[in-house]
């Protein structure tokens, strides 16, 4: 079952710093997965197998793992892919479901959450707020998922037609980054439209009904529109620099569970593998949670980014220019340096398996 809970300020926030909350913040309170369907077993039976590496299990410290996943849904809690590796060792998975990255983040900043997969901009507002935070493994995305759109109606033709309307988006998500970045390609300023802050989740219903005239948004809401002829995309953000997402972990939990990481990390990229070069079986899972008709939940998937990568030099070089540049529109109080957001190279060392990518 799926709670709405209150918002809550759960951050220790900088003076004139507070980061944007909004109805609409979705925790899992139950504990009970839903059963593997046939399609899952087959999943996880299909996915690779070899190379599973000799943990050392004995220093695994937590018997329950915390996962936290978006409203748009996770294929490694579908799969049970975890749970299939970690109860024979003693460790149970509970999964936490939320709006979005932001929300996901003020959770984890609480302990309700231990990891978890958000975009390049939920962890940079919750490390700014002093969330005890730190960057595990990267995530792919070409930016396809990820678009500005307006009804097919809209007099709006392109980005610089939107000066000094009311854009919709999730602030200090993914899209946030995007915005910032479009106006600028288009000669615009942050102060030259009018923000409004509502989830994904929300502003679904909303857009739809002809409600919200330009939202900033992904999939699987934004293929949704799409495939209802409710929406026209005028950009999306492909080639935008983004460093792509991320999974995050609390701090303490990540220093104390190297071993439990690595193996999550390990099973999570086997099933992203299998998932690359199994598409139309990957969409047949996911369609029943996600509740989406084919021809929308295939859409989703042809824009799906695959693979981790492993936390390197350059990746922190990447994440450290969109630190900067909401730092240069105002938007962070002082200078953050993501550095200390991140653990050691012995650590990392520690928790990526040999066939995670280091590009």
């Amino acid at each position: 079952m799926i709670t709405t809970v209150k918002p809550h300020q759960y951050f220790k926030v900088f003076h004139r710093f507070r980061l944007a909350l909004v109805p609409g913040l979705l925790i899992a309170t139950s504990l009970t997965l839903v059963g593997c369907t046939q399609e899952s077993q087959k999943a996880t039976n299909q996915s690779p197998a070899k190379n599973v590496l000799d943990t050392n299990t004995s220093k695994i410290k937590t018997k329950v793992l915390h996962m936290g996943y978006q409203q748009a849904g996770d294929l490694i809690r579908v799969t049970k892919v975890l749970e299939k590796r970690l109860e024979p060792l003693g460790v149970k998975v509970e999964w936490g479901q939320f709006a979005q990255g932001p929300q996901l983040m003020e959770a984890m900043n609480v302990g309700k959450i231990d990891l978890g997969s958000v975009g390049e901009t939920p962890p940079i507002f919750a490390q700014a707020a002093g969330a005890q935070i730190v960057y595990v493994v990267g995530k792919r995305s070409d930016g396809r998922k990820s678009a500005i759109a307006v009804p097919p109606d809209s007099p709006i033709k392109n980005i610089k037609d939107i000066k000094g309307q009311k854009v919709v988006f999730q602030k200090a998500s993914a899209s946030h980054y995007f915005i910032l970045r479009a106006l600028e390609d288009a000669g615009l300023k942050y102060s030259d439209i009018q923000v409004q802050s509502i989830p994904n989740v929300e502003a679904s219903s909303a857009f739809l009904s002809g409600k919200i005239p330009i939202w900033v948004t992904g999939d699987p809401h934004l293929a949704r529109a799409e495939k209802l002829g409710k929406a026209r995309v005028i950009k999306n953000a492909e080639g935008l620099d983004s460093p792509g997402g991320y999974y995050i972990a609390g701090k303490q939990f990540a220093i104390d569970n190297p071993e439990l990481l690595r193996i999550v990390i390990e099973e999570m990229d086997k099933i992203e593998r299998w998932a690359e070069a199994h598409p139309q079986e990957t969409a047949k899972l996911i369609a029943p949670y996600q509740k989406l008709p084919p021809d929308v939940m295939d859409l989703v998937i042809s824009r799906r980014g695959y693979g981790l990568t492993a936390i390197s030099p350059d990746l922190i070089k990447k994440q450290q220019r969109v630190v900067d540049y909401f730092y240069k529109n105002g938007l962070l109080p002082k200078p953050l340096n993501v550095q200390e957001a991140m653990l050691t190279p012995e650590q990392y060392a520690a928790i990526n398996p040999p066939t995670i990518s280091q590009k």
